[in-house]
């Protein structure tokens, strides 16, 4: 498949594949999925890290995999957008072939991976066993004190129609505490605030952008939706002042 012919909005959402049934415990050398948690190896769990030791080859996005390259002596497929379908069939050669294979992925896959685990489980054709990391997600409501089971989680950082997902924010602001992972670039959390305003959203509710966490660099920026959303709009990195390792926070009054 060439560049020109690769489109992250076509065809069924892996996603919809990766949830499509529970996990065979008795699956028979299943491919793992793991989760390294924000990046900060300190938060990569013992069976996670057990997982891409003993793996003959790892597979990920480039950054991702560049933060465990470290941890094991594997053959390392590394992708983009772009060429991912090439890797990910390149990957499952290797695995057909009797090789043992891990993939990777940053944070937790069940806050915000399914599409890739989709991908993985659609091109290996093989059981894919998820070994759940750490999420920003989850880190994020420590520091901003919002407990999941008050909050409403939705993750923007994936392809496709997004709006359910919105339609969920926006049903929820005011009454329940956010959590959100932007999309970079085109729904930074300045974006994300302006949809909430539009929606009835109280300009005055808190609101926190954390960004990098975990890591040495990390930033946090406590503002308002209101004064958050007066910086929507454009759909590139000079657009927002936030990285792409965002997440949002809004607390409910």
């Amino acid at each position: 498949m060439s560049d020109d012919d690769y489109d992250l909005d076509s065809g069924p959402d892996p996603a919809a594949l990766a949830a499509s049934a529970p996990e065979d415990p008795d699956a028979d050398r299943p491919i793992r999925a793991v989760g390294i948690g924000p990046g900060n190896l300190d938060f990569l769990t013992p069976r996670g890290e057990r997982a891409i030791c003993e793996a003959d080859v790892v597979v990920g996005f480039e950054t991702v995999v560049d933060f465990v390259a470290e941890r094991t002596d594997a053959d390392l497929l590394t992708c983009g957008y772009r060429d991912e379908l090439d890797t990910l069939d390149a990957f499952a050669e290797r695995v057909a072939a009797g090789e043992r294979g891990t993939a990777v992925l940053m944070g937790d896959p069940n806050h915000s991976g399914y599409q890739f685990v989709g991908k993985v489980q659609r091109t290996v054709d093989r059981p894919v066993r998820v070994v759940p990391g750490i999420s920003s997600l989850q880190v994020a409501a420590s520091r901003a004190r919002t407990p999941m089971e008050d909050a409403t989680f939705v993750t923007l950082h994936k392809s496709g129609d997004l709006a359910d997902d919105r339609a969920r924010l926006r049903r929820d602001v005011d009454d329940r505490h956010l959590l959100v992972l932007p999309r970079p670039f085109d729904l930074m959390p300045e974006d994300v605030a302006a949809d909430l305003l539009d929606a009835g959203g109280d300009p005055d509710l808190p609101a926190l952008v954390y960004e990098r966490l975990t890591h040495d660099d990390e930033a946090r920026t406590a503002t308002t939706l209101g004064d958050l959303a007066a910086d929507a709009g454009g759909d590139g990195r000079e657009d927002t002042r936030f990285s792409d390792l965002s997440v949002l926070v809004v607390r409910r009054d």
